[in-house]
C-alpha cells in the first residue's frame, strides 16, 4: 500500500505539535489540590530503591493502589526533587506519546476492519492527513488539559500509554492472526497486549473495562463476531477478564476500607442515575464544543431537575442508537465511549464532583477511531475531489481545539488560577472557601478574609450545619492580619457551632493580644494541652 507519508512520520508530527502546545505548562508549579499528598508530602517517592518498589506494589497509598504511578513519581523525585518542571515534563512527554499511539491505532483500525478496509485506503495525501487530524484531535483537545497540566493526574497519561498500547497490539494481533505466515508474531502481539493491559491497571484501575472494549472492537469495526469465531474471540479475553476482576475486587476493597466510596444511604441510586446521565450529557457536549470548562464541577444539592431531564434524554438517545436500525459501527462507537466512563460515573461515587475533564481521556479514543474510519470511507465514496473539502473542514476544528487548549492551560498555573476559574464558572461557597484557605497559606490575609466573606454569604442549606468552620477560617485570617477584635467575634460564633479546643486556643491568643489576659487564660484552660490546628471539623470531632 503506497502512502505519501509513513504513519510513523505522521505520529511523530502529532507528538511534536502536542509537545509545543503544552510547553507553557513547564513554567507552572504544584497546585494545592492533591499534589501535596501525591508528591510534595509523599514519603513513598523520596527514595528509589527496592523498599519503595515493594511498598508501592504491596499496599495502597493515599487510598489507592497504583504502583506504577507511584514509581514514576519516585523516578521524577530522584532527578528533580520537588522542582515541578520535571514532573510537568514527564506528563507532557507521556501525553505526546499517547497522541502518537492514537495515530497508529487509527491507522491499524482502518487496515484490519472487516468491512473492506483495504478498498477505502488509497494512495495520496488524504489518508495521512486524516491520521494527523485524528492524533491532534486527541492530543490538542481542551479536555486533555486537566490530565496533562495537573501533576497528580500522572495516573491518566501513564494509564493511557498502557491502554493505548494494549489496544494497538491487539489490533496487530488480529491482523497477524489472519495471516498464515504471521502466527508467531500474532502470539507475541497478544502477549504484549495483555502485558500492557495489566500494566495499565497498575497505573490506574479505571481501565478494568478494557476487555469488554476489545470485544466491542471485535464486533465492529473488526467484524470477528461470526458464529465460527465467537468461542475463539471470547477465550482470547479470559486472561484479560481474570486480571480485571482481581484488580476490581482489590480496588473496591481498598476504597471501602478507606471509606472513599459514598454510601447509597447518603447518595441514593435515583440521584446517582441523574448525576451519571448529566455527566454523559456534558462529556458529549464538551467533546463537540469545549466551552465553559471548569476544573471542579461539584454535585449540586439538591440534585436539580435538569439533571434528571438530561439523564432521560441520554437514555433515550442511547436506546435509539442501540436498538433502532442504526449502523453497527455507531452502536460500537457508543459502547466504546460509554464503557470506560462506567467506573467514574456516580454509581461508584468517591467524592463530590459531578464530572471531570480528566475522565474523558480513554473514552475520547472511541470518537477518534470511529470518526477516522467514517471519514476514510466517505472519501472512498465521493472521490478525490471531495478529500480537499473534508480536510478543509477538519483543519479549522483542530485549530479551534488548540486555541481553546492554550487558553485553558492558564487555569493550572497555580492554586489561585485554579480556584479563580472555578469561581468564574460557578461562584459557590466551597470554592471561595478553598481559595481563601490558599490565600491564608501564602500570607494574603486580607484576600483570604474577602473570600471567606463571600463563602459565608453563599452558604447553602446543606452547608449551614458546618458554617462554624467558615467563621473559624475567617477568624484565623483576621487574627493573622492583626484584626484581633473581629477575630474574637468570629471565634465566638465558631464556638457556638462547635466548642472545639482549637477554637478556644486561638480565641485565647486573640484575647491576649487585646490585653484581656483573664479571658485569654480561661480560653487556654478550656482548650486543654493539645488543642491542635484549625481545620475543617465535623460535629462530634
Amino acid at each position: 500500500m503506497i502512502r505519501t507519508l509513513p504513519v510513523s512520520i505522521v505520529a511523530f508530527a502529532a507528538a511534536i505539535v502536542t509537545i509545543l502546545l503544552y510547553l507553557p505548562v513547564l513554567k507552572y508549579g504544584f497546585v494545592h489540590i492533591d499534589d501535596p499528598a501525591y508528591v510534595q508530602n509523599n514519603p513513598l517517592i523520596t527514595s528509589l530503591n527496592l523498599d519503595t518498589v515493594l511498598s508501592a506494589f504491596s499496599r495502597s497509598h493515599v487510598g489507592w493502589w497504583m504502583p506504577l504511578t507511584w514509581l514514576s513519581f519516585a523516578v521524577d523525585y530522584h532527578f528533580w526533587k520537588l522542582n515541578p518542571f520535571g514532573y510537568h515534563l514527564t506528563n507532557i512527554l507521556l501525553h505526546a506519546v499517547n497522541s502518537a499511539l492514537v495515530v497508529f491505532i487509527a491507522d491499524q483500525a482502518c487496515k484490519v476492519r472487516g468491512e473492506d478496509g483495504e478498498r477505502a485506503i488509497r494512495p495520496g495525501y488524504f489518508y495521512p492527513g486524516i491520521l494527523l487530524v485524528a492524533g491532534l484531535c486527541f492530543g490538542t483537545h481542551p479536555l486533555r488539559v486537566e490530565s496533562v497540566a495537573w501533576i497528580t493526574e500522572r495516573k491518566d497519561v501513564l494509564n493511557g500509554i498502557f491502554c493505548f498500547a494494549s489496544i494497538l497490539f491487539y489490533l496487530l494481533f488480529v491482523e497477524q492472526k489472519g495471516n498464515t505466515s504471521g502466527k508467531s508474531r500474532a502470539a507475541l502481539y497478544y502477549q504484549l497486549s495483555l502485558l500492557c493491559f495489566v500494566s495499565s491497571l497498575m497505573a490506574k484501575s479505571t481501565s478494568v473495562v478494557l476487555p469488554v472494549m476489545l470485544l466491542v472492537l471485535d464486533w465492529s469495526p473488526l467484524g470477528r463476531f461470526d458464529r465460527k469465531n465467537v468461542r475463539t474471540v471470547l477465550l482470547e479475553k479470559v486472561p484479560y477478564f481474570v486480571a480485571a476482576v482481581l484488580v476490581t475486587v482489590f480496588t473496591l476493597s481498598i476504597a471501602s476500607q478507606n471509606q472513599y466510596l459514598v454510601t447509597y444511604e447518603s447518595f441514593p441510586f435515583t440521584q446517582r442515575l441523574a448525576v451519571s446521565g448529566n455527566a454523559i450529557w456534558e462529556y458529549c457536549r464538551l467533546l463537540l464544543y469545549p466551552a465553559g470548562l471548569s476544573p471542579f464541577n461539584i454535585i449540586p444539592d439538591p440534585v436539580p431537575v435538569v439533571y434528571t431531564m438530561k439523564a432521560f434524554l441520554v437514555v433515550i438517545a442511547a436506546a435509539w442508537i442501540l436498538f433502532a436500525g442504526i449502523s453497527t459501527r455507531y452502536k460500537a462507537c457508543l459502547l466504546f465511549f460509554i464503557l470506560p466512563l462506567l467506573p467514574v460515573l456516580a454509581f461508584f461515587q468517591n467524592g463530590d464532583q459531578s464530572y471531570a475533564d480528566r475522565f474523558t481521556y480513554l473514552p475520547s479514543l472511541s470518537i477518534v477511531i470511529f470518526f477516522t474510519i467514517f471519514l476514510v470511507d466517505r472519501a472512498s465514496l465521493v472521490g478525490t475531489r471531495r478529500e480537499v473539502l473534508i480536510l478543509l473542514v477538519a483543519v479549522p476544528v483542530v485549530f479551534f481545539f488548540m486555541f481553546t487548549t492554550a487558553r485553558q492551560l492558564a487555569v493550572w498555573e497555580s492554586t489561585e488560577t485554579y480556584w479563580t476559574r472555578v469561581i468564574d464558572i460557578e461562584p459557590l461557597a466551597i470554592s471561595y472557601k478553598e481559595r481563601g484557605r490558599y490565600y491564608h497559606l501564602i500570607g494574603r490575609y486580607d484576600a483570604a478574609v474577602a473570600d471567606f466573606n463571600s463563602a459565608i454569604e453563599r452558604v447553602t442549606t446543606t452547608l449551614k450545619p458546618y458554617e462554624y468552620n467558615l467563621y473559624a477560617y475567617r477568624a484565623e485570617s483576621l487574627q493573622c492580619a492583626d484584626h484581633n477584635d473581629l477575630a474574637v467575634i468570629d471565634f465566638t460564633k465558631a464556638i457556638a457551632g462547635l466548642p472545639h479546643p482549637a477554637y478556644f486556643f486561638h480565641r485565647g491568643l486573640a484575647l491576649r493580644a487585646l490585653g484581656r489576659a483573664k479571658d485569654a487564660d480561661d480560653d487556654f484552660r478550656r482548650a486543654g494541652p493539645n488543642p491542635g490546628q484549625i481545620g475543617w471539623f465535623d460535629k462530634g470531632i
